[in-house]
């Protein structure tokens, strides 16, 4: 998964404005939108969306301190991207919401179970001691989940702002295929059969409608045959 400057830019300042979301609601305890965000970039970003995800739980680290605790986020958050690239991609939204609902309450329910195997193995827990562990953290685990729940209704606003503010499109012919989310420039690129080539590729500027671009060049160029 090879980036380019601009996406480095951009998965940089989403893993920062996870950290920053979790920064602010850190007055709630355990209520955040990392679940929401990390699903929500799933959805647009796909593979690459553990790009802004790990470097979250890099600035995590950075800034709270790199211990025992924090080897577990090296894996939570990669279990909820995996359950997310499971999903249909082009579900509707009256289903898309209370499966991103689900999908955002079930990981902060399980939260502390999942936690568990690393806490275990870190502390010699026995299995007896796990389970106790799980137990005696399932009232934060209630609110980790229900909070979840209602941050998972602002997944699909998230994805399609993110979706909105690019949107890089290849038009070959009159379909256009998406091939992707270009976060700041939003460029056509356009696929042209011509008599005296055989491919010709044409970007067009933000502003310039593909079709504007294939009507100039139909004026402007002579007929070669």
């Amino acid at each position: 998964m090879k980036l380019t400057v601009r996406e480095l830019v951009v998965y940089s300042l989403l893993g920062a404005l996870m950290y920053v979301s979790k920064v602010a609601l850190e007055f709630l305890p355990n209520v955040h939108m990392l679940a929401a965000l990390t699903v929500a970039y799933t959805v647009c970003f796909r593979k690459k969306a553990l790009y802004p995800i790990y470097i979250y739980v890099f600035i995590n680290g950075l800034f709270a301190g790199f211990s025992i605790w924090w080897i577990p986020y090296l894996y939570l958050w990669t279990l909820l991207w995996a359950a997310t690239m499971l999903l249909p991609r082009n579900m509707k939204p009256q289903v898309a919401v209370p499966v991103y609902m689900a999908l955002c309450g079930l990981h902060g329910f399980l939260f502390g179970t999942l936690y568990a195997p690393a806490q275990a193995i870190m502390f010699g827990l026995s299995f007896d001691a796990t389970i106790a562990w799980i137990i005696a953290g399932l009232p934060y685990d209630a609110v980790h989940g229900i909070s979840n729940i209602f941050m998972g209704t602002l997944v699909l606003p998230i994805s399609q702002a993110i979706k909105r503010v690019g949107g890089t499109m290849i038009q070959n012919g009159k379909n256009p295929v998406p091939t992707g989310y270009g976060i700041f420039a939003p460029i056509y690129q356009l696929q042209v059969s011509s008599p005296s080539f055989s491919s010709m590729t044409m970007v067009c500027p933000a502003g310039i409608s593909p079709a504007s671009m294939l009507r100039a060049i139909s004026v402007s160029t002579p007929d070669c045959r």
